[in-house]
């Protein structure tokens, strides 16, 4: 494929629910959007509509309406794929990393049979080579003596390194695009910077693209490549990750604005007005 090629084409997709027995809730509205070998961010409150984006490319929401003038994957229509290609994409090709390990872990399970077993489902692989395929991975991701935490259950691990596994997980089967659901947001500031700097190397040295969604515009504008800004199931406002300050439209604007800074005036911060028919931050007393 060629690497100017954008991976991953989505137009005008559309995400409802039913909410009778003849009506739908619309909860993502239109959303079009490109995916290179980048770091895209997808950036809004929560509810917004970002997380239901990465569920849908994976066609992970069984109850959801699922609607889009092209949802094109290198090549592959998602829209139209059966469940058959759906499973060989998902994982080996896609991979979405959740926000929280220890929902996401087995706890009966060692976490390094976990990863193994990630691996064996792709690939024809004996037990031997999928150990030592985790044991690699495991070093990739930074954690220190791989061949103990190999063999650690879900709970003797913290929260920084169940992340780690996580992403080793995801990872061991060399996907082409990664999902980041809230990658960091349980992560303290040192543990973090560590998980951004694997997925950096991998989008820089391997040419994955990776799509973070979070709800901290500080974070993706300064990891990002682009970011999107949603509100409403809407994309709002699409700029350079380095151009925020220039942004434009009035909700971004807003959640830039309640960003507390060092330094910054000891005002009571303005917050936003949602109401829907509203877009322009406000101001509200203490």
């Amino acid at each position: 494929m060629d690497n100017n090629q954008p991976l991953l084409k989505v137009e005008n997709l559309q995400v409802s629910y039913r909410s009778g027995k003849k009506s739908y809730n619309n909860v993502v509205k239109g959303v079009s959007f490109d995916l290179g070998r980048e770091r895209l961010g997808i950036v809004g409150e929560s509810g917004s509509g970002k997380s239901t984006i990465g569920r849908a490319l994976l066609k992970l929401l069984p109850t959801a309406k699922i609607e889009a003038d092209r949802m094109d994957f290198s090549g592959t229509d998602l829209l139209a794929a059966s469940e058959r290609q759906m499973l060989d994409i998902r994982g080996r090709r896609i991979s979405m990393i959740l926000q929280d390990p220890k929902f996401s872990l087995n706890p009966v399970h060692p976490v390094g049979a976990q990863i193994a077993e990630a691996y064996r489902v792709h690939y024809s692989a004996s037990a031997q080579v999928a150990k030592q395929k985790t044991l690699d991975m495991l070093e990739a991701v930074q954690i220190r003596d791989p061949e103990r935490v190999y063999g650690l259950y879900p709970h003797e691990v913290s929260g920084g390194m169940g992340q780690r596994i996580m992403i080793a997980m995801m990872l061991i089967p060399e996907p082409q695009i990664i999902i980041a659901d809230e990658p960091t947001s349980a992560l303290d500031v040192t543990v973090r910077m560590q998980v951004l700097n694997i997925l950096n190397e991998l989008v820089t040295n391997k040419g994955i693209g990776l799509i973070m969604i979070s709800h901290d515009l500080n974070l993706v504008r300064n990891f990002c490549d682009r970011v999107l800004v949603m509100r409403h199931g809407e994309v709002v406002e699409e700029r350079a990750a380095r151009d925020m300050k220039n942004c434009t439209h009035p909700y971004t604007k807003g959640l830039l604005a309640a960003q507390p800074h060092i330094g910054g005036s000891r005002q009571p911060l303005p917050v936003l007005n949602r109401q829907p028919q509203a877009l322009s931050p406000q101001e509200t007393s203490v």
